[in-house]
Order: C-alpha cells, then structure tokens, then sequence
C-alpha cells in the first residue's frame, strides 16, 4: 500500500482531501480484489475498464492516462472509452485515510486495420490478420509471420511447428533470424483469452533448392474500381463522351478483376457518398482505381470536379477536390491507388484559398493520370460513331496489358501525341510515385485477409444487387417474364418477354413503366444511337425494355408495372391487362446517396455573400464543353471566330481565340 506523499511529488502521486480527525476506526487496508484488463479492439470500439477495491468506508477512484495525467471526469470504478489509437491506463483507489493503492498497469490496444467483428461479438479472440500461408526462403534469410485478433481481455499468442510448440514464441509475431532446414514445416498459431481459443491458418515454410529464387509476383489483395460520369449539367454545357467512356472502361477494368462501381449524373451530396463508400472498400493490399469523366478546373494546384448541380459560377465548395480524394485513400492505406481523370484543367481565376488538405508522408504507391496538362482543355471525339473522350480512347487501347500502371499512361501519352485531332492541343501529363512496378493484371491474392475480403465482399454486393427474374401472369392466360440487367451501377435495364400465350390472344404488345418514374438522362439528340448498341448487347430481342436511371435518388421500393395490349379473337376487342411488381432498392439505391448531411449554413451563406460581391462578365457566344469534341476544331464556320474554355463566366473573357489550321 502507498502512502501519498508531500506535493512536491508527481501529478498522479499527489495527496487528496482527507477527514478531520474523529473517533477511532478500526482501519482497513486499501485492497484491489479485481484488476482491469487489458484489451484489443478495433478504432472506435466503445471499451469498459473496471477495477473492484475493498478498504475502509467509501473508497475514491482516479484513472490516470499513459503520461501519467488525469483523465478527466474518471472517477468512477468504472472508465467508458473509445479511442482511435492505443492508450495506457492505471486507477489509484484511495480512502478517507489518504491511504491509496494502484492497479495494475492496462493497455487499450486498438488495431489501425479495417475490421468489423460480429454483431453478436463479446470479445473471444477474432482473427484479421492470419499468416502468410506459403513463403520460400533461402538459407539464412529472416523467416516473418504474423498473426493478429481482437479480444476483451486482449489475446494471448502460442506459435506451433508442426504441430509442436516453440518456446517462448508467444507474440503477434514469430521472426526467425537466419532460415535453415530447421526452420522448414507448418506454422500454426493459438490464440486465446479466458472466452475462447481459436487457431490461425496454416503457413507452410520452404527451403529454396537454387540460389536463386524466381523474383516475387506482386499481388493485390483486392481491387476496387469507382467510375463517374458527368453529362447532364443543370447549369453548365452538357457532354457526350461520359456514358460510353464508363461503359467501356468498366467492362475492360472488370476483365482484371475488379470490383467495378460505375455511375453517371452525380449531385456533389452523391459524389461525396459514392466516393465515401468507395472509400470503405479500400484496405491494406488493395489495388484502387478511381475514374472521372465531366467538367473540371484548376485552381492554385488543386484538380475539381464539376458536379451536375453546381451552379454558374461555381465554386470549390461545389465541387469535388481530387487530392482531397487521394490523400483520402493513402489514409486507407491501399496498396496501389490510380486517380485518371479524363477533365480539362484550365485554371480558374477565382478568389479564395484552395482546399485544406494536410497530405501524408509519401507511401510510394500513387498514379495520377491527368487527360491533359495545366491550364489546357480535354477533348470529346467522333470515333467510329461514337462519342468518346480522346484520353480514354487510348486508355481504353492499352489498360489490358501486364504492364506498369505508369508505362501504361505513357503508351496513351505517345499515341495521343500523335492523333492529328488535338496534336499542339492536348497533352497527357502522368505523376507517380510508385517504388514498385505494379501493373492492373496484377493477381489477387487473398491468403491471410480472408475476414477482411468477406466484408469488403459484403459490402461490394449491396451496391451491385439485381432483382431477380419475375413472372407475371395475366387473366388472359399470358405469363411475362422479367429480367434485369446493370447498364451502370446507378442505371437498370428491365427486359420484358412474353413465355406463354393463349390461342384467344392476338396482336399481343406490352408497356412497361415504374413507380415511381425515373428519370432519363440518356434522352437528347445523338444519343440514341450509342444506347440503342448498348441495350442490343444485354438482350436477345426481348418484347419490351424500359431504362431506369439515377437510381441513388430512389427514395423508396421500386415498382414495375406492366400494360399488356391484346385483340382477343373472339370477341374482337381490343383490350389490357395490368400486373406489377415490387423489385425493393436495387443495384446502388440501397446505399442511399442522396441522404448525407447537406452543407453548413454558415458556409452556404458565406460563399453566397462572397459571389454576391462578385460581378459576372456576360459574353456574346456560349461556352463550349470542356471536353469538347475536337473535331469541331476543324470544321468552325467563318461565322465562328471564337470558342470559349470551360471555365465559369467571369473567367471568359480572358480566353477569346481562334483557331487556324
């Protein structure tokens, strides 16, 4: 037991308020009957630290952090918290005497990993970090194994070889300085509390026969893909390229393995939660491609993405910031992390500091893809009667190949260079900092991050879920079959087709139609066609089709409904019949986008005040897109003379030129 000394000693040891003198108490000794314990939890984990003492009238407690201050309001016998990082704890418990005594040293140790445990989880140990199952050494090279779990009270580790434990071995970690034929077998570990013990997976240790070994394949443990198109602008010019440019890329980046979530016509509130769920899938090992095709500008350094609602003129706070996307995934800590951006990047003369963003220290695994260099425009073109984005053209040309993600945007650089189209116009501009030669075609390996694959697995398919197929069956004896198909992550394709019919049914059509109704956004001229060879190639001739769109702003259950129109040959009517369907939220409106927080007040109000100071310079012609197609360059009229960026309105007026050839 401690006795509190003078106040000359440390913070935690000084002396507390004591009673008066009084009568004579038979005193008893301030004695902890149950210590604290430490735990292993996830970030943000809510943890209940306890501590039982026994002494003489009403006991006092004070827990005191790992710099030995006081934390405040702890007071308790019992400390509630929820940490992001590990901390160090100890409780003094103390009686009226001024007698005090300490617990025991515990540690909150919170694991900086993505891990979600069970909902039904009481803290026996739960493994997310299992071993490497295989690894080939050379002789005298240094053997790692890791195994890691979360548990209340914290686990206990146990190494195995071949079945017979290794002295002393019991740390997350097993290092085996200087391999040898001794070191060769199966490692297993034992992990346990007083709840539970559980066993890792096997990991099977070899001897290299050669001096040389073959140069280690680089593997993803995953690879994630998020792709946005932005076409339909409320209060901007509107774009071709976005739909097939995503359409296509998706395809080819699903060819390579990965989980592809692919969206067109995005509100900044559903940009910012498509992106945060993108986030969520992003984990140590993980390859992320992140993809944008739409308006965009520069601004002191910063790249920003236009979204369909921002208004004219617009600002940083309308608008997507692109580093803030990066910095976003290194703190995820991917493995590989690949930003293509296929928007122009004239800077933009507005007043105001650029975005905030305090970036981390370099990781050595980042790719920027840009379509074009500072200050210039992105290009649409006309290829083979479609509309495409020049970059992704050639992107799209060589994204298959086992090659360096940066040797890969060099090839799209040279053949860019070379298209006569925006030759002295557009030029492909790659930043990196891959130590690394990592390529897309790179293998998924998942051995050893198998929970954190199940999770992510689970919540890749809530974006991705089709309905599926429906029969509905009229009175006049017609069954029709619904099917379902994904254009985009946020667009469905509903396919309707007669299976059975009756002799008394003729001239048979049938009308498809949702409650409630969605949006178009593929009408307008010039599209149809693009739609009408990606709608052949989901279906084989169906009776009917109906094209659902912007399906993150379904605010409830979707309905189909389906009219069939029939002459009935007896009694030669013309009549209809009607059924319908509830298909529940698919594909990306269970993640609900359109339901995060709107802005703050007080910024909205601060950057309306601040263009109401603003003047707007009003020009004579109108802006152009700012992946325009470049084309148009070659075939202005002599009526037109100029052709404006893409910037907002009071920027313009510094960009009048013409082109000549």
């Amino acid at each position: 037991m401690t006795y509190c000394p003078d106040r000359t000693a440390a913070l935690w040891l000084r002396p507390f308020h004591t009673l008066k003198e009084g009568p004579t108490v038979m005193k008893v000794e301030v004695v902890i009957v149950q210590q604290p314990m430490s735990v292993c939890v996830p970030q943000n984990y809510p943890v209940t630290l306890s501590v039982q003492a026994v002494g003489t009238g009403p006991l006092r407690y004070q827990w005191f952090d790992g710099q030995q201050k006081e934390v405040t309001c702890a007071t308790e016998s019992r400390l509630q918290v929820s940490l992001k990082k590990s901390e160090s704890y100890i409780c003094r418990v103390s009686d009226l005497y001024c007698n005090c005594i300490f617990s025991k040293w515990v540690r909150v140790k919170v694991l900086n990993l993505p891990a979600c445990v069970p909902p039904a989880w009481r803290g026996e140990p739960y493994i997310i970090v299992q071993p490497t199952p295989k690894q080939t050494v050379r002789n005298g090279d240094m053997i790692i194994l890791k195994c890691s779990a979360l548990g209340m009270p914290a686990p206990q580790y146990q190494w195995y070889r071949n079945g017979h434990l290794l002295p002393e071995e019991n740390k997350e970690t097993l290092e085996i300085k200087s391999a040898n034929a001794d070191s060769v077998g199966s490692y297993l570990c034992a992990v346990s509390n007083v709840l539970k013990e559980r066993w890792s997976e096997a990991a099977d240790v070899t001897l290299a026969t050669s001096d040389k070994l073959a140069a280690p394949t680089l593997t993803a443990t995953d690879k994630v893909a998020l792709l946005i198109g932005n076409l339909n602008y409320t209060h901007h010019p509107r774009l071709m390229a976005p739909i097939m440019d995503v359409h296509e890329l998706a395809s080819l980046l699903q060819q390579l393995g990965f989980r592809v979530v692919s969206l067109l016509d995005l509100t900044l509130q559903e940009m910012e939660a498509a992106i945060a769920n993108f986030l969520q899938l992003l984990d140590r090992g993980v390859y992320a491609v992140f993809y944008y095709a739409g308006h965009g500008y520069e601004h002191l350094g910063r790249n920003y993405l236009v979204a369909i609602d921002a208004p004219r003129p617009y600002r940083t706070v309308n608008c997507v910031c692109v580093q803030r996307v990066m910095c976003n995934m290194q703190e995820r800590q991917a493995q590989l992390n690949v930003i293509l951006l296929d928007t122009c990047r004239k800077w933009y003369k507005q007043s105001g500091p650029a975005s905030d963003i305090n970036p981390l220290a370099p990781l050595g695994n980042t790719v920027y893809g840009y379509a074009t260099t500072e200050d210039a425009e992105a290009f649409e073109v006309q290829d083979g009667g479609k509309s495409t984005g020049i970059f992704t053209k050639y992107l799209n040309k060589y994204i298959l190949q086992p090659q360096k993600v940066t040797h890969i945007l060099e090839q799209v650089s040279e053949d860019l260079g070379k298209d006569q189209l925006v030759c002295g116009r557009q030029v492909v501009e790659i930043k990196h900092t891959l130590k690394e030669p990592r390529a897309l075609t790179d293998p998924v390996g998942t051995a050893g991050h198998t929970i954190e694959l199940r999770l992510r697995d689970a919540s890749w398919r809530q974006t991705n879920v089709l309905p599926a197929r429906k029969f509905l069956d009229f009175p006049c004896g017609v069954q029709l079959e619904l099917s379902f198909s994904a254009l985009f992550s946020n667009v469905l394709l509903v396919f309707g087709t007669v299976r059975n019919s009756n002799p008394t049914v003729q001239d048979c059509t049938v009308d498809l139609r949702s409650e409630p109704v969605l949006e178009d956004i593929f009408s307008g001229p010039g599209r149809s066609d693009e739609m009408h060879s990606l709608l052949l190639s989901k279906t084989d001739n169906p009776d009917c089709s109906l094209r659902l769109c912007c399906l993150q702003r379904l605010e409830g259950s979707l309905v189909i409904k389906a009219e069939l129109h029939y002459t009935h040959r007896d009694r030669k009517l013309r009549l209809t019949e009607c059924r319908e369907v509830d298909i529940g939220r698919p594909l990306i409106s269970s993640c609900r986008l359109s339901h995060r927080r709107p802005m703050d007040r007080r910024q909205e109000a601060m950057q309306n005040k601040s263009e109401a100071r603003r003047p707007l310079h009003r020009l004579a012609h109108h802006a152009q897109p700012s992946t325009r197609k470049a084309e148009n360059v070659y075939q202005l009229s002599a009526s037109v003379t100029s052709i404006s960026t893409n910037e907002p309105e009071e920027n313009d007026e510094n960009d009048s030129h013409e082109f000549t050839l």
